[in-house]
């Protein structure tokens, strides 16, 4: 849903949250739409299982529903990313609140509401300021699109394993995300 065409990125950084979240791509203004059930579910154990492995060994972060601020949009992945060095900190070592940087690793997870060439511009937009990994997931055809360096996009599904930060020493299938919806 577009809320607003007519406000800059610092205008829109200085109104209040929204929820669900707000993001700032392309001049407009965009709440995003309430997670049900299967979102929240992937989203969850996408971090959890990230977070089990890197987080521990100090490679990398999961963070859900996270503000991304960088080459003039404000965006909130589902799932982002960072390698442990890039998180930004405040002085005395804390996570800072504001993330102006891109991820290096994006997470959507596609809503029954959304568009997907929408959901997936975003992602390529990532690509093109440095993220090195996207992924779209679509829970209703059980497929997770895939945008890698050069924008190479991919649609893997079933057995196939799918493309994770190096560093993380994960290995995940499209047939095994999808399987966590099996409560």
């Amino acid at each position: 849903m577009v809320l607003t065409k007519s406000l800059t990125l610092e205008q829109f950084l200085q109104r209040p949250e929204t929820k669900p979240a707000s993001e700032f791509f392309q001049g407009e203004v965009v709440q995003k739409p309430m997670p049900q059930g299967e979102h929240s579910t992937l989203q969850g154990e996408l971090c959890d299982r990230i977070n089990q492995i890197a987080k521990s060994q100090q490679i990398a972060y999961a963070f859900p529903e996270l503000r991304c601020v960088f080459g003039g949009n404000a965006i909130v992945p589902d799932v982002t990313v960072f390698r442990w060095g890039r998180i930004p900190r405040q002085p005395s070592g804390r996570v800072a609140n504001r993330f102006e940087l891109h991820p290096d690793w994006a997470i959507e997870i596609l809503s029954p509401e959304q568009s997907q060439t929408k959901v997936l511009e975003k992602l390529l937009y990532c690509s093109e300021h440095g993220t090195e990994i996207g992924w779209l997931i679509d829970p209703e055809v059980d497929s997770i699109l895939t945008v890698a360096a050069g924008q190479r996009v991919q649609i893997l599904n079933g057995d196939r394993l799918l493309p994770i930060l190096s560093e993380i020493p994960l290995s995940l299938t499209a047939e095994q995300v999808f399987g966590w919806l099996s409560l």
